[in-house]
C-alpha cells in the first residue's frame, strides 16, 4: 500500500483514506492514499532538493506513544486484543474461503484447526517482524495476494474436489479416504508456498526489492489489486445467496458501522489515577465495524435457529443460515492444541503451484514497502531507511516459509488495517503490537476459539465478503491517483490489462483441453497462471508501462516514488529505531564492512564539529558530507 506524497487541507483532527490487506477492516486514516499535512507558523520545511517538505511535528506530538516508547503493561495487554481484534475479520476469512477448494464444507471442525493455525503463525510472525525485522509497530497476517493463486492452482482437474465430498451425508471425517483427498491438496499449497517465499526471502535480504521497485508501478498495481477481488464476485454471490436476507443485513450493519457511525463517539466508563472515574468518548464502530457486524447478524440467526424460524430441512433455502448447521463442533474441539510443523503430512512441489503464488509474492511485497512507511509517520519514527526495509521484506518472506510449514494453507504480511489503528488510538509503540503477537500466539493454542469463528453462519461470511472484496477492488483503482488519467495511454494500459485479467481466465477455466504441450509440468503451469486473473492483468500492465513510451510524470512513477518518502537526516533516532535489538546492531555491525550488507544497520560515525564559514554559516566537513550518504 502506497502512502501518496500529495498534500491535501488540513480539515480537521484526522482525516480518512482507506487500507489494503485485509481491507475487510475500513479503517480511514491519514496514513493511506493522502497524507495529511498541517502548516507551522514558521511554513514548510525545505529539503534538501528544495521541495517543500510537510511540518509533520505537530502529528507526532500528538501520539501518546512513539514506537520506542513502553506504556503500562495493562495498556499494553488492552491495545494488543484491539489489535488482534481488528486483524480479526482478514485472518479469519481466509481459512473458510480456502475450504471450499480444500474439499473442507462439511468438516467444520478442520476449519477450526485452520482458523488456531493461522493465528499461531501470525502470532510468530508478528514477533519476528517487530523484533529483528523492520522494528515498526506493524502486525502479520494471512493475505489476500495468496489466495486468487491458490485458489487457481486449486481449480486444475488434478485437484478439484470429488463431488461425494460436496454431499454432508457421504463426508465422514475421520475417514483415511477423506483426509487424504483434502490434506492432499494442503500439501501442494505448503510446497508451493514455501518455495516461493525463498525468492522473497533472496530479494529482501538481497537489498533488490529497490531494483524491483524501480520497474513497478501504479499501472502494474492497480490491475493486479483489483484482480485479487473481482473474481472472487462468484464466491461471495454463492455464500450470500443462502439467505439473502441475512447477509444483506449483514453488509448494512458493516456499512452503517464504518461509514455513517464511524464518527460517532460512544461514552465509556473509565478510571485513571490521576482523574478517577471518568466518561472516555472512543469511536468504537470507527475501530469494529466489521466485528460488530457479524456478530449482531450472528446472534440474529442463532436467535432464529431457536425459535425454528429458520427451515430445518438441508434442501429449503435458508437453512445454512443456522447455527446449527455445522454440528457439534465446539463441544468437539479441544481446549488446547498446539499447532506444529507438518501436521499435514510432507510438503509436495510442483511447477504450477510455485508460478502461481509468484505472482502473490510480488504483489505482497510491493504492498508492504508502501505499509512501513505508513507506519513509521503515525508511530513517530524518522522514515525506514533501506537496511530496515530490507530486513522487513526478508523476515515477511521467513514468515511465509513458516506459514508453509505449519500448514495455514496462505503466507503472511502486514495488515494495513492495524496501521490504521495506530493512527486512531495515537499509540505507536511497538511492545503494543507485541503483546497483540504474543496473543494471537496464545489464542492459536486454544482450539475452542478457532472453533467458535468456524461456526458463522454462511450468509453472514457471504455478507462480510461483499464489503471486504469491494473494498479490495476500490484500493486497487485508488493507486490511480498517481496517475495521469487524462492520457489515453495509461487509460489503454489500465483498460486492457483488467480486461485481460477477467477474460483470459474465464476462457482458459471452460477450455482446459486446450491449454495442451504435451508436457504435464508445463500444461499445469501455463493452467495456473492463466487462469490467475491478478498475474495476467499484472503482467500486462507491467509490460506495457514498461515499453509503451511516456513520461515519468504521466505514468505516476516520480509521485509513486515521492510517496515512499525520504530517509531521515537525524541519524540518531533513525538508529535508536530501526538499529538490531539486544545489541546485535553494535556488536556485528560497527566494523566498516558492514555497511556493504543489504539488511544490516550502517555503522554511526563519530564526526568532529562543523566550523563557521566567514559568511557565518555552518559548513559540513567531508566526513559529515559522507556520513550523510
Amino acid at each position: 500500500m502506497i502512502d501518496t506524497m500529495e498534500a491535501v487541507p488540513f480539515p480537521s483532527k484526522e482525516q480518512h483514506c482507506s487500507g489494503l490487506d485485509n481491507p475487510s477492516f475500513t479503517i480511514e486514516d491519514d496514513t493511506h492514499y493522502c497524507v495529511i499535512t498541517k502548516s507551522s507558523p514558521e511554513g514548510n520545511q525545505t529539503t534538501k532538493k528544495g521541495k517543500q517538505k510537510p511540518y509533520h511535528d505537530n502529528d507526532l506530538n500528538r501520539l501518546a506513544y512513539t514506537v520506542t516508547d513502553v506504556p503500562p503493561w495493562y495498556l499494553c495487554i488492552f491495545l494488543g486484543i484491539q489489535h488482534y481484534l481488528t486483524a480479526l475479520g482478514g485472518i479469519v476469512a481466509i481459512p473458510l474461503i480456502l475450504s471450499k477448494e480444500l474439499c473442507l464444507v462439511h468438516d467444520p471442525l478442520t476449519q477450526s484447526h485452520l482458523i488456531s493455525t493461522i493465528f499461531f503463525v501470525s502470532g510468530i510472525c508478528t514477533l519476528l517482524q517487530v523484533l529483528f525485522g523492520v522494528r515498526l509497530p506493524i502486525l502479520q497476517g494471512g493475505t489476500f495476494t495468496f489466495l486468487t493463486p491458490t485458489l487457481a492452482m486449486l481449480a486444475i482437474p488434478k485437484w478439484k474436489c470429488p463431488e461425494w465430498t460436496q454431499n454432508a451425508s457421504l463426508v465422514n471425517a475421520t475417514s483415511p479416504v477423506f483426509i487424504e483427498v483434502w490434506q492432499s491438496r494442503m500439501r501442494e499449497i505448503q510446497g508451493a508456498i514455501m518455495v516461493a517465499s525463498c525468492f522473497q526471502i533472496f530479494v529482501g535480504f538481497s537489498g533488490l526489492i529497490g531494483l524491483l521497485m524501480r520497474f513497478i508501478g501504479p499501472l502494474t498495481i492497480a490491475p493486479t489489486i483489483c484482480l485479487i477481488a473481482l473474481p472472487l464476485f462468484e464466491s461471495a454471490g454463492n455464500d450470500a445467496g443462502t439467505h439473502w436476507g441475512i447477509s444483506a443485513l449483514t453488509t448494512f450493519l458493516i456499512i452503517l458501522f464504518s461509514q455513517y457511525l464511524r464518527n460517532v463517539p460512544v461514552p465509556i466508563p473509565t478510571y485513571s489515577k490521576a482523574n478517577r472515574w471518568h466518561i472516555l468518548r472512543v469511536n468504537i464502530f470507527q475501530i469494529f465495524p466489521v466485528l460488530f457486524g457479524i456478530s449482531f447478524s450472528w446472534l440474529l440467526c442463532y436467535g432464529l435457529t431457536v425459535t425454528n424460524v429458520l427451515p430445518s430441512n438441508p434442501e429449503s433455502y435458508g437453512y445454512f443460515a443456522r447455527t446449527d448447521v455445522k454440528g457439534n463442533v465446539l463441544s468437539e474441539a479441544p481446549w488446547f492444541r498446539f499447532p506444529y510443523p507438518g501436521q499435514w503430512g510432507l510438503p509436495t512441489i510442483s511447477l504450477a503451484g510455485v508460478f502461481g503464488i509468484l505472482a502473490g509474492v510480488i504483489s505482497s511485497m510491493v504492498e508492504s514497502v508502501g505499509d512501513y512507511h505508513a507506519c513509521a509517520r503515525l508511530s513517530g519514527a524518522p522514515p525506514p531507511p533501506k537496511h530496515a526495509i530490507n530486513r522487513g521484506i526478508g523476515i515477511e518472506g521467513i514468515g511465509c516459509l513458516l506459514a508453509g510449514a505449519w500448514g495455514t494453507g496462505n503466507g503472511t504480511t502486514s495488515y494495513s488495517e492495524n496501521v490504521g489503528a495506530l493512527g486512531i488510538t495515537r499509540v505507536g509503540s511497538r511492545m503494543v503490537i507485541i503483546a497483540g503477537g504474543v496473543l494471537m500466539l496464545l489464542m492459536g493454542m486454544f482450539s475452542k476459539i478457532g472453533a467458535i469463528f468456524a461456526t458463522i453462519p454462511t450468509p453472514v461470511i457471504g455478507g462480510m465478503f461483499l464489503v471486504m472484496f469491494g473494498v479490495i477492488a476500490a484500493v486497487g483503482i485508488s493507486n490511480l491517483q498517481f496517475v495521469d488519467m487524462n492520457s489515453s495511454r495509461n487509460i489503454f494500459i489500465f483498460g486492457f490489462s483488467i480486461f485481460s485479467g477477467l477474460t483470459i481466465p474465464n476462457w482458459a477455466n471452460k477450455n482446459t483441453e486446450l491449454v495442451q504441450t504435451g508436457i504435464l509440468q508445463l500444461d499445469q503451469v501455463l493452467q495456473v497462471l492463466l487462469t490467475t486473473g491478478m498475474f495476467v492483468g499484472g503482467f500486462f500492465g507491467f509490460l506495457l508501462d514498461n515499453t509503451v513510451p511516456g513520461t515519468l510524470e504521466e505514468r505516476g512513477i516520480l509521485a509513486w516514488k515521492e510517496a515512499h518518502g525520504v530517509e531521515s537526516d537525524d541519524v540518531l533516532e533513525t538508529e535508536e529505531v530501526y538499529n538490531l535489538p539486544f545489541g546485535i546492531g553494535t556488536m556485528f555491525c560497527t566494523s566498516s564492512w558492514f555497511r556493504y550488507i543489504p539488511f544490516c544497520p550502517k555503522p554511526k560515525r563519530h564526526v568532529p564539529s562543523s566550523s563557521p564559514s566567514e559568511d557565518g554559516h555552518y559548513n559540513p566537513t567531508n566526513r559529515e558530507v559522507e556520513s550523510r550518504h
